[in-house]
C-alpha cells in the first residue's frame, strides 16, 4: 500500500495555525473525517488521545505521527497538517512540531497502521523530503512530492534486486549485550557479503537496539535469523520463517545458518508471549530455556552492579587515599563506616550503595518478564524486593502483635526461623523471578476464558493484585528463611575456606571456569558467583558487619575477573613468541586482544577457542586457573565487579594481582606453544 493512497486532498491543511497539542490533534481528527474515513469521529478521537497518553508521538525533528486504531474506522487513512508557526507536541527533543500526520486504521489483525508508519519514519528522516514537504504551495504540490519520494524508493528497492542479490536479515543478542552480540553481527554479515547477499542485521547489545529492522526489511527479506540468548522483540516476524538459535552459533556457523535461512528450511513463526517458547529445529531444553531466562535478568542487572559497584569501590579507594586504610586498627569502633569517612567517599557509597540494591528487584523483575511478558515485571520486582530486604521489617511489630494478644511466636517462626536471617538475596531473586514468571502464567491460564470486555484488567488488576500476594507468601513464608540459612552457611564456608586455606582452591576453580566457554553458561555462571559475592558483601555490610569480615567475598570477586582477563592476553602473547602456530590473520589481532583482555572482554578468545578448541581451550583454562589461585593465595581483593585495568586502582595488593595476570597468561601462551602445530600458510 503506498501512502499516497491513503491521503485525500481533503484530509491535508498547508497552514494550519493550532495554539496546543490537544487543538492540533482536534484539527487532525476534523481533516480525518472530511475525508470519509470514519465511521465514529468521537470514537476515533478518544483513541487518538488514548494513544498520546501512553506516549507522545512527537518524534522530534519538527515531526509528529499521532495514530488511532478502533472499529470506528472504515478504512486506513491518512491526514497531514503543515503548521507554519509550529506547537508545543511534547515531542522527545523538546522542540515544536511543524509537520504533521495522523494515521486511522481499522481494527483489524494486518496492523496497517504500522507499515504506513514504518513507511513515513523512513521517509521523513530525509530532511530534504520534509523541507519540501513544507515548502509546498498547494495540495497537488504536497502530494506530489510524496509520490516521487515513493517512487524513488521502491525503484531503489526494485533496482536492488535487479542485481540477484537476496536480501538477508537477522537480529544478535547476548545476555550482557558487550561481545556476543556484535561478534555475531559482524559474522553474519561478513558471511553474507562473501555469499554475494545484501544483508541487515539488528544488534541489541548493552547500548540498545542498533540498525533495527523495519517492518519493509521483515516484507522483503529472503531469509530470517535471530541469534540470541536473551529476549528479542519477536511478534513482528509472526507467519515468516525465521531460523531461531543461539547467539554461539552465530559467530560459529554463520555459513550453515544463512544457507539453511534462504533455503527456507526453517519453521514458521507462529507468534506468541515469549520467543523461548517458539519451536525451532534446535528445539530448546528446558534447561536451555532456563538459562535465557536467567541471562535476561543478568543481562539487566549487570548495568547496575557495574555502575553502583565501581562507585562503591571508588569510595573505599578515597577513604584509602585520604589516610584511612587502617582504622579497623586504629580505631575499632569506626571500622564499619569505611567507606563513608569523608564527605565524598560518603556520596559515592551512597549512590553507588542505592544502585547495587536494584540488581536483585531488577534480576527477578526480568526473569519474570522474559518468562511471562510485561506483567511478570511487577511480581518479579516485588520478589526481588522481598529476597534483598528479607522479613526484618516486620520483626519489629512482634511486641505490638503481643501486646494486642495475637500470637507473634507463630510468626516469628514462620517468618524469622532459627538465627533471624531471612535475606535471602541474590540466591532468591533468582528464585522469585522463576517463581514470578510462573505465578503469572497460571494466572494467565486461570482466566483465559474470561469475557473479552474484561480483558483491559487483567494486566492492570488481576495479575499484579494476585500476583504480588502469591510471590509475597512464598518469599516470605518459605524462601526467605530457608536461602536465608543457605547464605548463611555460604558465609561461614568461605570464612572456614579462608581460615583453612581453602580459598585459593576456588579461586582457582572460579578462575579456570571464566576460561571455558569465554561468554558461555559456565563462564557466566562464575561471573554470577562473584557478583553474588559483592552482593552478599554489601548485605552484610549494611547489617553493620566490619570491612575485613567480608574480605573472602572480595577475594572471589578478584578471582573471577583475573580468570576472565587471562584468555586474549595468553592468546596475544603466544602470537608473539611462537607466531608460526597463528594464521596471519590471527597475528593481526594481537593489539586487540592485549586491550580487550585487558578490558576483561574474554569473549575475544571465541574465535581462537572455535578453530581448535582442543589445544586453546586447556591452555587458557589452566592459565586462568593459576591466575585466580594466586590471585587468592595473594589476598588480593575487588569491590568492583567489571573494568579490568581500569578499576585496578580499587584492587587490594595490586602489584600482586598485575603478577598473578601476568603469570597466568604466560602460563597459557607456553601451553599454546606446546600444544599448538605450526600452521600453513
Amino acid at each position: 500500500m503506498r501512502i499516497v493512497d491513503l491521503l485525500d486532498a481533503r484530509s491535508i491543511n498547508l497552514s494550519a495555525n493550532p495554539k496546543t497539542k490537544s487543538e492540533a490533534l482536534d484539527q487532525a481528527v476534523e481533516l480525518m473525517d472530511q475525508s470519509g474515513k470514519l465511521s465514529d469521529k468521537e470514537e476515533y478521537r478518544k483513541k487518538v488521545y488514548a494513544r498520546e497518553e501512553e506516549s507522545t508521538t512527537g518524534i522530534g525533528e519538527g515531526i509528529a505521527i499521532p495514530h488511532g486504531k478502533c472499529d470506528a474506522v472504515l478504512k486506513p487513512g491518512l491526514a497531514a497538517m503543515v503548521i507554519p508557526k509550529g506547537v508545543d507536541f511534547e515531542s522527545l527533543d523538546g522542540e515544536p512540531a511543524d509537520l504533521l500526520f495522523l494515521i486511522a486504521a481499522p481494527n483489524t489483525e494486518d496492523n496497517v497502521h504500522l507499515d504506513v508508519l514504518s513507511k513515513l519514519s523512513m521517509l521523513l528522516m530525509d530532511e530534504d523530503f520534509t523541507k519540501k514537504l513544507k515548502a509546498a504551495k498547494t495540495v497537488e504540490e504536497f502530494l506530489k512530492v510524496i509520490d516521487d519520494a515513493e517512487t524513488n524508493r521502491d525503484e531503489a528497492s526494485e533496482e536492488t534486486k535487479e542485481e540477484g542479490k537476496k536480501f538477508l536479515i537477522g537480529v544478535t543478542a547476548c545476555p550482557t549485550g558487550i561481545a556476543h552480540t556484535y561478534m555475531a553481527a559482524e559474522a553474519l554479515e561478513k558471511k553474507a557479503k562473501e555469499l554475494g547477499l545484501s544483508v541487515k542485521i539488528e544488534t541489541r547489545g548493552s547500548g540498545g537496539a542498533k540498525n533495527v529492522l523495519t517492518t519493509e526489511d521483515i516484507n522483503k527479506a529472503d531469509g530470517i535469523i535471530v541469534a540470541a540468548d536473551t529476549k528479542v522483540p519477536m511478534e513482528r516476524f509472526k507467519g515468516k520463517k525465521v531460523l531461531i538459535t543461539k547467539v554461539a552459533d552465530g559467530i560459529n556457523k554463520s555459513e550453515d545458518l544463512i544457507k539453511k535461512a534462504l533455503a527456507g528450511q526453517v519453521p514458521v513463526y507462529e507468534g506468541g508471549s515469549s520467543d523461548a517458547e517458539e519451536k525451532t529445529e534446535y528445539d530448546e531444553s528446558l534447561g536451555r530455556k532456563a538459562y535465557k531466562h536467567l541471562m535476561s535478568g543478568v543481562s539487566h542487572m549487570l548495568p547496575f552492579v557495574i555502575g553502583g559497584g565501581i562507585l562503591v569501590a571508588l569510595a573505599f579507594l578515597v577513604d584509602t587515599l585520604c589516610g584511612y586504610g587502617n582504622i579497623g586498627e586504629t580505631h575499632p569502633e569506626l571500622a564499619g563506616s569505611f567507606g563513608m569517612l569523608t564527605p565524598l567517599s560518603a556520596w559515592l557509597k551512597y549512590v553507588g550503595g542505592l544502585a547495587m540494591g536494584l540488581m536483585v528487584p531488577v534480576l527477578a523483575g526480568y526473569i519474570a518478564y522474559s518468562i511471562a511478558d510485561r506483567p511478570g515485571l511487577v511480581v518479579g520486582f516485588t520478589g526481588g524486593l522481598l529476597a534483598s530486604s528479607g522479613n526484618a521489617l516486620l520483626s519489629g511489630y512482634l511486641d505490638t502483635w503481643k501486646t494486642l494478644g495475637s500470637n507473634g511466636g507463630v510468626i516469628q517462626k514462620l517468618m524469622f526461623q532459627h538465627s533471624g536471617n531471612t535475606v535471602s538475596g541474590f540466591l532468591g531473586g533468582i528464585a522469585a523471578g522463576f517463581l514470578a514468571g510462573a505465578i503469572v502464567l497460571l494466572l494467565k491460564k486461570i482466566f483465559a476464558n474470561l469475557p473479552a470486555v474484561l480483558d483491559g484488567i487483567k494486566p492492570t488488576l488481576l495479575y499484579p493484585v494476585l500476583g504480588v500476594l502469591c510471590i509475597s507468601i512464598l518469599m516470605c513464608l518459605i524462601l526467605n528463611p530457608i536461602i536465608g540459612l543457605i547464605n548463611t552457611g555460604l558465609s561461614n564456608g568461605l570464612n572456614w575456606m579462608g581460615d583453612h586455606n581453602m580459598l585459593i582452591v576456588l579461586g582457582a576453580v572460579l578462575g579456570a571456569m571464566m576460561a571455558i566457554d569465554m561468554g558461555g553458561p559456565i563462564n557466566k555462571a562464575a561471573y554470577v558467583f562473584g557478583t553474588g559475592m559483592l552482593t552478599q558483601a554489601a548485605t552484610e555490610l549494611a547489617n553493620g558487619a566490619a570491612q575485613g569480615d567480608v574480605k573472602n567475598y572480595y577475594i572471589m570477586m578478584a578471582a573471577v575477573m583475573v580468570g576472565g582477563m587471562v584468555p586474549p592476553v595468553g592468546i596475544a602473547i603466544a602470537e608473539l613468541i611462537f607466531p608460526k602456530k597463528f594464521t596471519k590473520d590471527e597475528r593481526g589481532s594481537i593489539v586487540s586482544n592485549f586491550v580487550m583482555g585487558a578490558g576483561f572482554i574474554t569473549e575475544a578468545a571465541i574465535p581462537f577457542a572455535a578453530a581448535d578448541p582442543g589445544h586453546v581451550i586447556p591452555a587458557t583454562m589452566i592459565g586462568a586457573g593459576v591466575a585466580g589461585g594466586l590471585s587468592a593465595a595473594f589476598g588480593c581483593t575487588l569491590m568492583a565487579p567489571h573494568g579490568g585495568v581500569f578499576v585496578f586502582a580499587t584492587v587490594g595488593n595490586p602489584l600482586l594481582y598485575v603478577l598473578a595476570w601476568v603469570i597466568g597468561s604466560f602460563a597459557t601462551a607456553l601451553l599454546l606453544g606446546a600444544l599448538k602445530k605450526n600452521v600453513n600458510e
